[in-house]
Formats: C-alpha cells, sequence, structure tokens
C-alpha cells in the first residue's frame, strides 16, 4: 500500500491481497468499469493505484446489487459433472450462455472438473456444486439486471462469435517462438502472463496448432 496525504492507495497486487480475489476477477471488474462504476485510477510512477477507501465503498455497493437466483434449480447430486447442456439448465439460462461463458468467462467462473475433447472442439464438464457456489457468490454477477456480468449483450453476441479469438492468435505466437516447447508449458506461461486457467490456455494451444495443419 501506498500512502498518500493521509490516504491508502493500492496497486492491483494489493488489491488482490485486499480483497482476496484473483487477478483475473478484479482485471474483468476494471474492463467493465463504464458498466459497473469501477473508481478510477491513479498513477504512481507508472503504476496504477486505486484509493483503498474509495475502492471498498464501491465494492460493497457492487456486492449488494439486487440478483434474481429463482430460475437456479437446486435439486440433484453436488457432485454429478454435467455438460454444458446440463449446466444450462441448473442456471437456467439458454445453452447458448455457456458457449458464451467459455469464450469470456465471467467472474470467478469455475474451471471445469473435466474436458472432454472432441473432433471440432471441446466439451467441458462441471459440477452443480461449482455452479451453486459461483451463483451464491455476489462477485459473478449472476441474475443482474441491465449489465453485462450476467452473461453477454445478445445484440453483440453474433459479432463475438465471428470475431476471430485474440487468445488463439498468442497462442499461435507462443507456439512460433519456441517450436520445441511442449504445449502444457506453453499453457502455463500464457497463464502467468495474461491471466485465466492453464485448462484453458491448453484448450486455445490446441485450437492454435489446428490453425496451421492443412
Amino acid at each position: 500500500m501506498k500512502s498518500v496525504d493521509g490516504r491508502q492507495w493500492a496497486n492491483r497486487e494489493d488489491l488482490i491481497e485486499h480483497s482476496g480475489y484473483s487477478r483475473d476477477t478484479l482485471r474483468k471488474l476494471w474492463s467493465a468499469r463504464k458498466a459497473n462504476g469501477h473508481p478510477a485510477d491513479r498513477e504512481f510512477d507508472g503504476v496504477m493505484h486505486w484509493d483503498v477507501q474509495v475502492w471498498d465503498a464501491w465494492f460493497v455497493r457492487y456486492r449488494q446489487r439486487p440478483r434474481d437466483l429463482s430460475r437456479v434449480d437446486r435439486s440433484g447430486d453436488p457432485d454429478e459433472q454435467l455438460a454444458p447442456a446440463g449446466q444450462a439448465r441448473v442456471l437456467g439460462v439458454d445453452p447458448s450462455r455457456i458457449t458464451q461463458y467459455g469464450k469470456n468467462p465471467p467472474p470467478e467462473w469455475p474451471d471445469p472438473v473435466r474436458v472432454e475433447e472432441l473432433p471440432t472442439r471441446t466439451r467441458e464438464y462441471r459440477t452443480r456444486a461449482q455452479l451453486w457456489a459461483w451463483v451464491d457468490n455476489p462477485i459473478s454477477g449472476f441474475g443482474t439486471t441491465g449489465g453485462r456480468p450476467s452473461g453477454p449483450d445478445p445484440k453483440i453476441r453474433a459479432a463475438n462469435e465471428k470475431a476471430p479469438d485474440m487468445r488463439v492468435r498468442l497462442a499461435a505466437e507462443a507456439l512460433a517462438a519456441e517450436p520445441g516447447r511442449k504445449a502444457g508449458e506453453v499453457a502455463e506461461a500464457l497463464a502467468a502472463r495474461h491471466g485465466q486457467s492453464v485448462d484453458t490456455w491448453k484448450r486455445l494451444v490446441t485450437r492454435a496448432r489446428k490453425l496451421d495443419q492443412p
């Protein structure tokens, strides 16, 4: 923490320790600042900082937004591993929402417990317990109205699906830079550099490799 004129200012690392949330979650909150009202930053020595008192007050309001979780299905075996269609039924959303979450995960979206490799895509499995814990976490934004945290804007969904995934380009560049490196090692390096899980980057590395195949 940095003290300036009697006020505490936190950089990103400080906020991770202060809030208990991951770098990726805090990055998503900052990226959506126009929609969620995230406090502005101030640079000290070229590093972004946030007024801790202001950030805390905003975060309390953010977590206390009214949410509607009435469509969530709380029945069934908590440890059952569900494919995307089953995940959608538990959350009470259209299956396309789960597909979009795979491309642009919302804050704290759980990593899959199992990934099935299909000829043209991957299928991620999550448990009911994971999904219930996620929706019950206010930071997920699930069930809010008027904002993107509960899912992608339907008006731009088609455009997003057609747009190239820049993460695949990053994976392709990493593979080209070190062609002899194992896919898992490349994925670990990309996860450390850009955030998101190693499993997510493994799938992106696989997609990047397929682009180079005739």
